[in-house]
């Protein structure tokens, strides 16, 4: 009888603690079901998106390969839109940044070089990597450069820091620097140019700038 009570007590008890609890804890699952829902949902959504923007980018990659060297005016087009759409629907992306990078491509063979700045620009704008923001950097100072406007060209490369990048850094600068008339800082340029390049033999375009510019040498 002793354990017949027992278990009577132990059943009563059950229903009075499901009666206190019972709803919070019916709650809490649901809370955590949508949970688990939600975050399967959003993973499920970001493949998508990765797979949309990759087909997307691969479009863009052909449109722009046939562009290249012509002036086939529907390409273009094309390409311009397909770099809209990936700029608009997937603007945080990698893929909309280098679709940036190659629309700024296309601008320069066209020889429109403010649209040119204002797609690498927008790269700039939307946190690149280190590595992606020097790249751009220094195409941003190479079409400063083809513009004719050495001094913003210069003003841009000041930016520039990446050691990976010194000696490209440094001739262009150098470059600048002699189209300015600034002959002796530009061969002080090439100097650490080659410095940088440890390769005495592996630019022999840097040499001979270097060698032109001898006469400037304050050594």
């Amino acid at each position: 009888m002793s354990e017949m009570r027992t278990e009577e007590e132990q059943v009563e008890a059950l229903k009075g603690w499901w009666k206190e609890n019972g709803k919070s804890l019916l709650f809490m699952i649901a809370i955590a079901l949508s949970a688990v829902f939600a975050w399967k949902t959003w993973q499920q959504q970001q493949l998508t998106n990765a797979e949309s923007a990759s087909i997307t980018y691969q479009n863009l990659l052909d449109a722009v390969s046939a562009t290249l060297g012509t002036q086939d005016l529907d390409q273009i087009a094309t390409s311009q839109h397909l770099a809209e759409e990936l700029k608009t629907d997937f603007e945080n992306s990698e893929y909309a940044r280098f679709a940036a990078l190659l629309m700024a491509r296309v601008q320069v063979d066209q020889g429109k070089f403010p649209e040119a700045l204002a797609e690498l620009d927008w790269v700039l704008a939307h946190a690149p990597s280190d590595e992606m923001r020097n790249v751009t950097l220094l195409r941003k100072t190479r079409i400063y450069q083809a513009m004719g406007d050495y001094q913003k060209g210069l003003e841009v490369i000041k930016n520039l820091s990446a050691k990976e990048f010194n000696s490209s850094i440094f001739e262009l600068k150098g470059d600048l620097l002699l189209a300015s008339g600034e002959k002796m800082d530009a061969r002080a340029a090439y100097q650490q140019a080659l410095d940088a390049s440890g390769n005495a033999e592996a630019n022999p375009l840097l040499n001979m700038k270097l060698e032109d510019l001898a006469v400037y040498n304050e050594g």
